[in-house]
């Protein structure tokens, strides 16, 4: 089957009849399969995508006009997203074998639309790690180069779009991890403002900085899918009351005010070839007529270990309730309630997601929450100020969606402090709660995908998909 660039193309291609909803499963599940040494899915719903498919040509047939705005749409959901009877484990053991009661707001949302829900993809886990390597069922392969990483922690949501073997995928970002996998596989990656989707029925990492985000092949794609998975729900206080603009719709055709860093371009660790497909691109922005100009700000090399110190220790608390008694794994041979917790959590978790929570642990402690945990949350708030304060003067504000292209499986497992640094442009739009896209932007000299990201006030999500969707057609 000829690869279909857009929901518009399927849902013409299906009303012509070229093709109906279960040929696109069939089509989807053959890249499945011929992807496998790529390790992007856990779980393939099979059997049930090709029946919802059926269900869904009926229903097309009988009445063209009765088919929701996903009609035609084949997604796929990171291991941290609950689907009703099916397993949701976060790429742990700890979780192997646990069926979810009930589904993400999101997934109902999604299928209320007629979305196709596919299969489960890999992630690092409990959504931990920049590299997809964390995962109880081993890294997933960038498709570009498989000896390469994808990105993480939603990086097999990734390569799932990149691979074709979904329309699109639905992921998470606490720190960037939907913006720098894009970035690694070139694909879009979208994160919406804190709160603009619920996060009920998605695990949590880090409760102040998780948001449900979006893998797809172009921003109006991401931009429909935001469109049906927005809006206030009772079952998740912090998600916002705000009406949920038709982003489908959205356009933003004028010139535009762009901030970039000049720290941020000129940071010691950036990549000489990233470097110059950044500073090409900002030509080239400017050549379309839009303003592009560096600004001064003072607080980047403080952002990556606030960031660390605050969903360190959300993670601490919120991963408390694995325990062997509550949730997950319960280890054999116990002699008391101790030793249930402590070989528990020893056998079921991994060492990236114990060293997270013995970082959380250690910061929250008596002795040290006031140099650590409140230090980071001023620092927060300080960096929140000055980015509120660029962006009264400018749209936007463009970045590196990574200071690097994809690294080597294996190259940062013994350094994990140089992992952590590689999210050094994506947590600040955690931080701060705002959107921010990751667009594909072109090749590096070793023939690896680059990405460069935009972030844009809260709430206005509209604006920065409109431009994206404007940039990607000029």
């Amino acid at each position: 089957m000829q690869r279909l660039n857009s929901l518009l193309d399927t849902r013409t291609a299906i009303s012509q009849s070229q093709t109906t909803c279960l040929a696109l499963v069939e089509h989807y599940l053959e890249r499945i399969e011929a992807t496998r040494h790529l390790n992007i899915y856990i779980e393939v719903y099979e059997a049930e995508a090709r029946q919802r498919a059926r269900e869904l040509d009926e229903k097309f047939q009988q009445n063209p006009a009765s088919v929701g705005k996903l009609f035609g749409a084949v997604i796929s959901l990171k291991d941290v997203i609950c689907y009703a009877g099916h397993e949701v484990t976060a790429g742990s053991k700890i979780l192997k074998g646990f069926k979810s009661l009930f589904s993400a707001t999101a997934v109902e949302r999604l299928l209320a639309e007629d979305a196709i829900l596919i299969g489960r993809v890999n992630c690092d886990e409990f959504a931990m790690g920049s590299t997809n390597e964390t995962s109880c069922y081993g890294p997933t392969r960038n498709a570009a180069d498989p000896t390469k990483v994808p990105g993480g922690s939603s990086g097999a949501s990734a390569v799932a779009v990149q691979a074709g073997t979904c329309w699109a995928s639905i992921g998470s970002d606490t720190g960037g991890s939907v913006r720098q996998p894009a970035a690694f596989c070139g694909v879009v990656g979208f994160k919406p403002t804190y709160g603009r989707i619920s996060r009920h029925g998605l695990l949590a990492y880090a409760s102040s900085f998780d948001q449900i985000g979006i893998l797809a092949n172009s921003a109006a794609d991401a931009a429909l899918l935001l469109e049906v998975m927005a809006g206030p729900d009772e079952f998740d206080a912090t998600c916002s009351e705000q009406p949920v603009e038709a982003y489908s719709k959205s356009n933003f055709d004028k010139p535009a005010r762009i901030a970039y860093f000049d720290t941020a371009l000129d940071h010691p660790g950036m990549d000489e070839g990233v470097k110059k497909l950044t500073f090409d691109f900002i030509e080239k922005l400017r050549a379309d007529g839009h303003s592009v100009e560096p600004v001064g700000f003072e607080y980047l090399d403080f952002i990556i270990p606030a960031y660390y110190v605050l969903t360190t220790a959300e993670a601490s608390s919120n991963l408390s309730r694995y325990d062997g008694i509550r949730f997950g794994h319960r280890t054999q041979g116990a002699m008391d309630i101790h030793e249930v917790y402590k070989k528990s959590r020893t056998e079921g978790f991994g060492t990236e997601v114990k060293r997270r929570i013995m970082l959380g642990t250690f910061v929250l402690s008596a002795g040290y929450y006031d140099a650590y945990y409140a230090k980071a949350q001023q620092v927060r708030r300080l960096i929140l100020e000055r980015t509120e304060e660029i962006l009264k003067n400018f749209d936007f504000i463009l970045m590196p969606a990574s200071p690097t292209p994809a690294w080597n499986i294996g190259e940062m497992a013994d350094d994990p402090v140089a992992m952590y640094l590689a999210d050094i442009f994506t947590v600040q739009a955690n931080m701060v709660g705002m959107p921010a896209i990751a667009l594909p932007i072109g090749q590096h000299p070793c023939g690896l995908p680059v990405g460069v990201q935009f972030m844009a006030g809260r709430f206005e999500e509209a604006k920065l998909l409109g431009f994206s969707a404007n940039l990607e057609t000029a």
